[in-house]
């Protein structure tokens, strides 16, 4: 609501009015652009005479020789004499062109392109000038000379305009008093026949400069798709530029948190294993107890707290060599059963402590999988260890481990904690990403546990699929290649022949050594 006495509001548009009038300025610029270029854009004004020049060059041995056989079959009607003195004259017009055509392709791309057009122009006007008087019927000519004329008139017409279509204006100099002179002879005649003839010049005519103009516009599309991939090239080298600049930014930033993290692990881990000897010795009351009994406590959360910060440490580590490729599989054939079995030893006081129950199923005769134990080791840690953190007092957690239908091997755990928003999952998969229940929860963590389980998994080549629904619990199950799994061969049949008892110590003695070279190949199957 607005009061009388209230000030006017402010008009806030000097920002409106400043792009208003950059606006108008750049339409006014475009239009006198339009107004002084022949081609609607002065950037293209100088590629288009120089395309009409390349053309006049690469053309001359042609004209040449379209001027010298003209010249010749013209003495036919018009005798020797004026022939080659209109054969001279169009070879020294025709030399001019060409000077002209060097000096210009010569001449830097600053040059003024309109008076260079106008050049040109002028020209080609005396050029088509000079072929219409050896064209013009001679009086008392042979009539049959109309039909020589006229096919060299359409000759020199349709040369023209492929030559000089980047130039409408010099197609029409040189072809317009060519076809100007051919019609009003023929006219002159005064009989149907010729009246015919001189229509056919004039539809020629105006044919081939449609024709030119055609030919222009394509030049001048070709010239912008040219100039626009250009601009592309360039905006292209211009982002790899970029690009490069900042991969090589991100490479030194990598080596250097690398040698940081290398540097701190050291520089932190020493003064922690001070702090856990000292505190256990304090905390076991190895040389006597205590005279104040709350210091026992007290050591005790100092050997916790360390604990949990070499933990950290040793996460963070694990996740910068994975990160940067530096983590080394020490792989062998271990019995993934086994594996999850010490986890949940290690673990089952944990979750006895917070009243939850850990079930095993697990597929008896598993062989043996080809895999880093202490990388699955981890990965089987950190998946339990958050089940108990974020399962509630009673709650349940499965542990399974069996066949995958492609005939590899998984291993799942599945709790009845709160679960994961689907929103969230990327999130905590995500280096350091938290949920809202990971930020409730009085445990917090680092966020690594997850984001290095995933890794190890991917770098055995297998898959780590997380699936949750609120209220009713997590499941995360890694699956692992049937190319990991080994297993042993079955054993050789005895297809040997029988040999003579002389030879049986020889043959057994060979067959051994085949066997055991056989064997020490085929042992375990790994498949590839």
């Amino acid at each position: 609501m607005t009061f009388a006495s209230d000030p006017p509001p402010r008009i806030a548009a000097p920002e409106t009015s400043a792009v208003k009038r950059r606006l108008a300025a750049q339409y006014v610029r475009e239009a006198r652009d339009r107004l002084t270029s022949t081609s609607g854009s002065p950037a293209f004004d100088y590629e288009l005479l120089r395309h009409y020049a390349q053309n006049r060059l690469s053309a001359s041995p042609v004209i040449l020789l379209l001027v010298g056989t003209v010249g010749v079959l013209a003495s036919v009607w018009t005798g020797a004499g004026a022939a080659g003195a209109w054969t001279a004259a169009v070879l020294v017009i025709h030399a001019v062109i060409i000077a002209k055509c060097r000096q210009f392709l010569e001449q830097p791309a600053e040059t003024s392109s309109r008076r260079w057009r106008l050049r040109f122009i002028l020209l080609d006007l005396f050029y088509g000038l000079a072929w219409m008087f050896i064209l013009i019927h001679p009086v008392g000519a042979d009539e049959r000379s109309a039909m020589f004329m006229l096919f060299v008139m359409l000759l020199i017409v349709a040369v023209s305009s492929m030559l000089a279509s980047s130039l409408p204006m010099a197609v029409l100099a040189a072809t317009f008093p060519v076809t100007a002179a051919i019609a009003l002879d023929f006219m002159l005649q005064n009989n149907v026949r010729n009246y015919i003839l001189a229509a056919m010049a004039v539809a020629v005519q105006g044919y081939f400069t449609l024709l030119a103009y055609r030919l222009k516009s394509t030049t001048l599309a070709t010239l912008q798709a040219r100039a626009e991939k250009d601009a592309l090239i360039g905006e292209l080298e211009h982002s790899k530029a970029i690009s490069d600049e900042a991969r090589r930014r991100a490479e030194a930033a990598n080596i250097a948190k690398s040698r940081f993290l290398a540097q701190m692990s050291h520089e932190l881990r020493t003064p922690l294993n001070a702090i856990l000897g000292f505190s256990e010795v304090m905390n076991a009351e190895v040389f006597g107890a205590h005279s104040v009994p709350v210091y026992k406590e007290y050591s005790a959360d100092i050997h916790s707290s360390g604990v949990h910060l070499l933990g950290l440490i040793n996460e963070i580590l694990d996740l910068s060599r994975i990160e940067a490729g530096r983590y080394e599989l020490n792989e062998e054939a271990i019995s993934l059963i086994a594996v999850v079995e010490d986890c949940h030893h290690l673990l089952k006081l944990r979750a006895t402590n917070r009243g939850i129950t850990l079930h095993e199923e697990f597929e008896i005769g598993l062989p043996r999988l080809w895999a880093d134990e202490r990388a699955l080791r981890q990965v089987c840690l950190n998946l339990l260890s958050n089940a108990i953190k974020f399962t509630p007092q009673g709650g349940e957690i499965w542990l399974k481990v069996g066949w995958t239908a492609a005939g590899g091997q998984f291993m799942s755990v599945k709790d009845t904690g709160p679960g994961i928003p689907e929103e969230e999952i990327p999130i905590v998969l995500a280096s350091f990403g938290q949920g809202s229940n990971s930020i409730k929860s009085a445990e917090q963590g680092a966020g690594l546990g997850l984001p290095i389980a995933k890794s190890l998994v991917d770098l055995h080549g297998g898959t780590f699929a997380l699936t949750s629904k609120l209220r009713i619990g997590t499941e995360v199950m890694v699956t692992f290649p049937p190319e990991r799994v080994v297993a042993a061969m079955p054993p050789l049949p005895d297809a040997s022949p029988r040999v003579a008892p002389e030879n049986e110590n020889e043959a057994a003695e060979s067959t051994r050594d085949e066997r055991r070279k056989l064997l020490r190949r085929t042992l375990f199957r790994v498949g590839t």
